[in-house]
């Protein structure tokens, strides 16, 4: 298979954790690529241009040579097969299926927490007011489960580091970062992703109006 140049877009305000997710794996995979913002409050996505290049004129959309992918989960599944010489997914099916189980969960449910800690929260040092009754039923939720994920105190989800720690992370992320209550093996699992380069690179993005 030839590849082509690689573009990412993302969102110009750099809030969007699913283009995150998609910038850390090719960090993590060492490959060279551009990274195009758009800014979505001006409709940029929208144009008729990023429409034939993106099916579902979203964000994050990777670009290679004449291939474009949009979706995140898509574009690492399809990043770790094309280039699999470092993957971001675990190698044994099971754990790899666990791994996409929870990204899937975190970008599909829990959607209270997302709401009233949105990303502004986790990027920009945003503070908002306690947690709804609704929100603080879903983070005592994301708790167990990140809990049970993480027993033994393990420092990543499958023994070694993978693309869903980022995604766990995130989500713990915009409870710890608003100072909410989480349990401290969770605050340190959370911290311990945050230092990574790779997401560290994507933290200190310069965003517009900071």
């Amino acid at each position: 298979m030839s590849h082509g140049p690689l573009r990412l877009y993302v969102d110009s305000l750099f809030t969007s954790p699913y283009a995150m997710s998609v910038f850390v794996a090719l960090r993590e995979k060492g490959l060279a690529f551009e990274t195009v913002p758009l800014d979505l409050d001006a409709g940029q996505h929208q144009a008729v241009d990023y429409a034939r290049l993106s099916l579902t004129q979203r964000v994050p959309t990777l670009e290679e040579g004449e291939f474009s992918l949009s979706e995140s989960s898509a574009i690492i599944e399809y990043l770790d097969e094309a280039y699999p010489e470092t993957r971001v997914y675990p190698l044994d099916p099971q754990q790899r299926a666990r791994a996409r189980q929870v990204q899937a969960w975190v970008r599909s449910d829990l959607l209270p927490i997302r709401q009233e800690r949105s990303t502004p929260v986790v990027f920009c040092g945003q503070k908002m007011p306690p947690l709804s009754p609704a929100a603080d039923a879903a983070a005592g939720r994301l708790i167990n489960v990140a809990h049970a994920l993480l027993a033994d105190d393990r420092e990543y989800l499958f023994g070694t580091w993978s693309i869903a720690d980022v995604d766990l992370a995130v989500m713990l992320n915009r409870l710890v970062l608003n100072g909410d209550a989480v349990p401290a093996q969770l605050v340190a699992y959370a911290r311990r992703q945050w230092q990574r380069p790779s997401v560290q690179a994507w933290i200190n993005q310069p965003r517009p109006g900071m």
